[in-house]
């Protein structure tokens, strides 16, 4: 979806949460890497010179310098995978955050993707919020399996009846993995809010 995004010549903002980095995400390290990523190398003068003075910009700062930015462009979308690996406290201060955002700047999409378990955080600071449940396509993960199966470096190794039972058993977990974990994504606009 991104790349998609990227090819229309929108700004684009992602982030990736990741469950093993949550020491470096704080919301502050969060938002910040959002506004780098919005105003790319059009870093505007007052937004260079708060992070030249030798302090470390506000969440409120970062949250004035994004609306700034989102200003100046006729839309804006913000995309976050894996919401669910945030530290609870640093999910409810980055979903207020955003949510101040797109009161305010009517052409910011925001766009989440998370476990279940996190909609109801998402609902509460997006009453509005678009949910659709996603889960893995069965035909898409076993032509990955089958794309590095065919990369590998030593394919004599494996024979047919190998590599269909390699294919067949991660097939039956990841299926047995998303019964009822299925994963979700929200779609979020100014009248989410």
């Amino acid at each position: 979806m991104i790349d998609s995004l990227c090819k229309e010549d929108l700004a684009v903002a992602w982030l990736y949460c990741d469950n093993n980095a949550q020491k470096e995400q704080s919301v502050i390290n969060m938002m910040g890497a959002v506004l780098k990523r919005l105003v790319g190398s059009k870093i505007p003068e007052d937004m260079r010179e708060a992070f030249q003075k030798g302090r470390r910009p506000l969440l409120a700062d970062l949250i004035r310098m994004m609306r700034t930015a989102i200003a100046s462009l006729p839309r804006a979308y913000i995309c976050i995978d894996a919401l669910d690996e945030c530290q609870p406290k640093e999910l409810l201060e980055l979903l207020g955050s955003l949510r101040d955002i797109v009161r305010e700047s009517p052409g910011t999409r925001i766009f989440f993707t998370g476990r279940p378990h996190v909609k109801g955080a998402i609902e509460r600071y997006f009453s509005k919020a678009a949910a659709i449940p996603i889960s893995p396509n069965q035909d898409d993960i076993r032509n990955f399996l089958e794309m590095r199966l065919d990369g590998d470096d030593e394919p004599e190794a494996m024979n047919d009846d190998l590599r269909a039972e390699i294919v067949k058993i991660i097939l039956d977990r990841v299926s047995d993995m998303y019964v009822g974990v299925s994963l979700l994504s929200c779609i979020l606009t100014n009248d989410s809010v």
